[in-house]
């Protein structure tokens, strides 16, 4: 059989490719390729999708967390406190604001940020607090915004994984003052490139947002803030178009995947996926937990089954970021996580074959 990739972005192109082209070939008639009318409909689309007021169109999930932080005026002196357990671009964005990464642990059933731990990495100096909602699980949000309600400090959703995914009834992004979205390839609604977008309930952030993407200007040569050249594309925009209407019924496949390696892989050993109550996991990523995770990564492969390790190194650990934290054994949840996780394929064209080439070559792990 051909190898089982752990995801597949060719098969789903196939199935969009007229729509896909048709949007392309309008953007390219209309010579309308920054800030056409396809952002506009797109973000329109989108806002309507998550239940939200504002979506402010950007060039990749990272530019949206760093403009969010220029919204809201964080800069050098300030801390923004977050998990050691995501990928790099969360930290990032900080870091180039002149502002100072706390790292909280984290929960480590749902792998994200400890709502238990943040209180005692407050100072004089926090700003915000930047939940992530890792691999499409919502972050545990309500004692988080309670926190931040209580200590004057903002909220800032790093969505990056989890479009689609509801907290309490509610879309992850549209919770805080400012959520943050990427459009990656390989997220479960992906662009043909990169691509990125703010959400917000608040007119003056989205305004903020809006002309901090836009060089800073409302209106042309008229700059207000300095701000960033980070803009949606048009042809980006018509492309997400066609996919958003997707969306739904991709997650539902990707939850129901995730419902099948579940069942197939019980009693063994490895640790599946935690869901805690009301809310809705997208399942952007199926990662589970196994004290032999390397040899299984390795038995996998061999069989011919894709799989990947996010992240094999907590972010306190990296020689970028080494300076913030209080070094190996500052966070042991975070630090055990990096040594155990394992992603596994799921996107919504995996068949049911496949599905079950996966379960089955992990249970021989654990049997042979």
């Amino acid at each position: 059989m051909p190898p089982i990739r752990i995801v597949d972005l060719q098969r789903q192109h196939r199935t969009l490719r007229e729509p896909i082209e048709a949007a392309v070939r309008q953007v390219l008639e209309d010579c309308d390729f920054v800030m056409g009318r396809a952002v506009a409909e797109f973000e329109a689309d989108l806002s309507r999708y998550l239940g939200v007021r504002f979506a402010v169109g950007c060039a990749s999930g990272t530019d949206a967390l760093r403009i969010a932080l220029m919204a809201l005026q964080i800069g050098p002196e300030d801390e923004v406190i977050t998990t050691p357990f995501t990928f790099a671009a969360t930290v990032e964005a900080i870091v180039l604001q002149g502002a100072r990464p706390v790292f909280a642990d984290i929960d480590p059933r749902t792998f994200n940020l400890d709502p238990g731990r943040i209180g005692e990495r407050i100072t004089s100096r926090t700003r915000a607090i930047l939940p992530v909602h890792l691999f499409g699980h919502p972050a545990d949000m309500d004692p988080i915004l309670d926190l931040a309600r209580e200590k004057k400090l903002r909220v800032i959703e790093d969505a990056a994984q989890a479009v689609g995914a509801r907290y309490g009834g509610r879309c992850v992004g549209a919770l805080g003052d400012i959520g943050c979205l990427s459009f990656y390839p390989a997220k479960h609604l992906g662009a043909c490139g990169d691509g990125g977008a703010l959400l917000t309930n608040d007119p003056e952030l989205a305004r903020r947002c809006r002309m901090i993407s836009l060089h800073g200007a409302e209106r042309r040569y008229r700059h207000e803030y300095s701000g960033l050249n980070s803009r949606l594309d048009s042809l980006q925009a018509a492309i997400l178009k066609v996919k958003l209407p997707h969306l739904e019924s991709w997650i539902e496949r990707r939850i129901r995947i995730a419902g099948a390696y579940d069942r197939a892989l019980q009693p063994h050993p490895p640790t599946p996926p935690f869901r805690a109550p009301r809310v809705r996991h997208v399942y952007n990523q199926y990662s589970i937990r196994s004290p032999r995770r390397d040899g299984l990564a390795e038995f996998l492969r061999a069989r011919g089954v894709d799989c990947a390790i996010h992240y094999p190194l907590p972010l306190h650990l990296q020689p970028a970021y080494r300076c913030l934290a209080e070094g190996k054994g500052s966070f042991p949840h975070a630090e055990a996580l990096a040594e155990e996780i394992l992603s596994l394929p799921i996107f919504p064209e995996l068949t049911r074959e496949e599905t079950e080439q996966v379960a089955v070559a992990v249970r021989d792990f654990w049997e042979s």
